[in-house]
């Protein structure tokens, strides 16, 4: 199938989220939460992570990850991950106990768009203190897509991992999994780049980019995305293609926010007081700017 075709198809049967002008939803992707070995990127953000996940919670955000949650193309099992990372766990869970929480899947979390697979890795864990099985998120579904629909105007924002305009990640996956896994991963010790992976490779952002913006025009429809790692704040006029960054980036995080109608980028790092204390701080990299003046293009 076509590459644009199919992410139309994913648009149309993608179910819709409501929003209005006092929503307050933050996007985040590419966590690639890891099993906390020497290949664990996650780890040396988790506490940035954590931070600013208390922040959107206490502050009555929805959040959505829109993919590549999990790294599971280098490790096998979901159970190891949610072992190392379980304040995490325990945090999304209070969001998803709340009605806010939604996961899109990318490609290298693509085994969760298996049903059999979310029931028996993300319905619960095995607490080994109580000896017995916790609910996480019970019942939760996956989604390959998902739509935000303004309550009033019923302009659409269309939310996807990206992967699929990328053949060796998409069609191809169980093949750059293996390869991922057994040749490139252990290659990666010794200071090999994965060439297969997308952020990492200039020439491929700029493909699927391209892609993504193209679909976008063809469609006007506003979209934000991730899978390449690579913020992206269009000016308005421009096609509205965002997207959120990663939560890897060297000493920093970065998220998209949608709040009381405005959209904006963000990063979240550590700073120093004056007194050498460390905090983790947020900057706004990009707005705010009004959704509607995006809409009216």
């Amino acid at each position: 199938m076509n590459t644009l075709k199919h992410l139309s198809k994913v648009f149309e049967s993608s179910e819709e989220i409501i929003f209005d002008d006092s929503s307050k939803i933050v996007l985040m992707s590419d966590c690639h939460r890891g099993d906390g070995n020497w290949s664990d990127n996650f780890s040396k953000n988790q506490n940035i992570y954590f931070a600013a996940l208390t922040h959107y919670y206490d502050e009555h955000y929805t959040y959505i990850e829109i993919g590549d949650g999990d790294e599971l193309w280098e490790n096998k099992r979901l159970s190891d991950i949610k072992r190392v990372h379980s304040d995490v766990f325990w945090l999304l869970s209070k969001f998803y106990n709340e009605d806010r929480l939604n996961f899109i899947f990318g490609n290298h979390d693509i085994v969760k768009r298996n049903d059999k697979f979310v029931k028996n890795n993300l319905y619960k864990y095995f607490d080994e203190l109580k000896k017995r099985y916790i609910p996480l998120f019970d019942n939760i579904r996956l989604h390959e897509g998902i739509v935000l629909r303004h309550k009033v105007t019923n302009d659409k924002i269309f939310l996807i991992h990206g992967h699929q305009v990328d053949c060796p990640n998409d069609k191809m996956w169980r093949l750059t999994r293996f390869l991922v896994r057994y040749l490139w991963r252990p290659l990666n010790f010794f200071g090999v780049n994965d060439p297969t992976r997308t952020a990492q490779n200039y020439h491929k952002k700029q493909v699927v980019e391209k892609k993504l913006i193209e679909w976008v025009i063809k469609e006007k429809q506003m979209m934000v995305a991730g899978h390449t790692h690579r913020p992206m704040f269009p000016e308005v006029g421009d096609p509205p293609y965002f997207n959120d960054g990663s939560c890897v980036h060297p000493r920093c995080i970065t998220a998209m926010e949608i709040d009381f109608g405005n959209i904006k980028l963000v990063k979240w790092y550590v700073n120093t007081k004056k007194d050498g204390t460390l905090f983790v701080d947020s900057e706004v990299l990009a707005g705010p700017r009004k959704l509607k003046d995006y809409f009216d293009t």
